[in-house]
């Protein structure tokens, strides 16, 4: 039953489809609080339907500290809990990640990485190996925009005159998808760019196709 009322959840721009590690927390933290959502909804419901019984004498300590405070405040300190957990694997550190820039345009992204013969930069394709940490410093020409690679972990603004840094870390090689997550003008919606997941031994090569294929494209 469940697999088919979130058959609409799937596809490459699906939170619920990890393709890595930090992806995975978030989906996890989702879980998690559908899971706490569904039980606070059947609880209610039940409240609700005990409310057309007979009449009951019932004091209001039970009400406003049990279920007031006794039940909102821990589940609110979970939950709270839980974001900063996953939210701190987001955040960059220094562990020699490999280093790649995103500057957004309207309508379109343009990435800069480190290839093997100097920088290589693409317009709508971001290569990264896999297992290895990458941080995207990202930048935008123009107005705000907003990185997103749903599989691989949470959202950043690019902000006009600002830089600002997200951990990435796939594990597994293929192709995934990205978007610009916040509206940005009458191209938003075409404002989408790929990302070509390597293995670590053939990341050069593929950087070196890129470059030659940007060369070509510009000649």
């Amino acid at each position: 039953m469940v697999p088919f009322l979130l058959g609409g959840c799937g596809g490459p721009l699906s939170t619920l489809a990890p393709a890595g590690p930090v992806a995975r927390d978030i989906a996890w933290l989702w879980w998690a609080m559908l899971g706490g959502a569904t039980a606070l909804t059947v609880l209610v419901l039940v409240l609700v339907a005990l409310s057309f019984g007979p009449p009951r004498p019932v004091r209001e300590r039970r009400w406003t500290h049990w279920l007031g405070l006794g039940l909102s405040l821990p589940v609110l300190a979970v939950t709270l809990a839980g974001g900063l957990w996953v939210g701190e694997r987001i955040l960059p550190r220094d562990d020699g990640a490999i280093t790649v820039q995103a500057h957004a345009v309207q309508w379109y992204w343009e990435f800069t990485q480190p290839g093997p013969d100097g920088p290589v930069t693409t317009r709508d394709r971001l290569i990264i190996p896999t297992g290895q940490p990458v941080d995207v410093l990202i930048t935008s020409a123009d107005v705000i925009h907003s990185f997103w690679v749903p599989q691989l972990g949470g959202k950043m603004d690019a902000v006009p005159g600002r830089q600002n840094r997200l951990r990435l870390l796939a594990d597994t090689p293929g192709r995934l998808e990205g978007q610009c997550a916040e509206f940005c003008g009458l191209g938003h919606a075409i404002m989408r760019f790929e990302v070509d997941v390597v293995p670590p031994e053939a990341w050069d090569d593929t950087l070196r196709d890129a470059a030659e294929t940007a060369g070509d494209t510009d000649d």
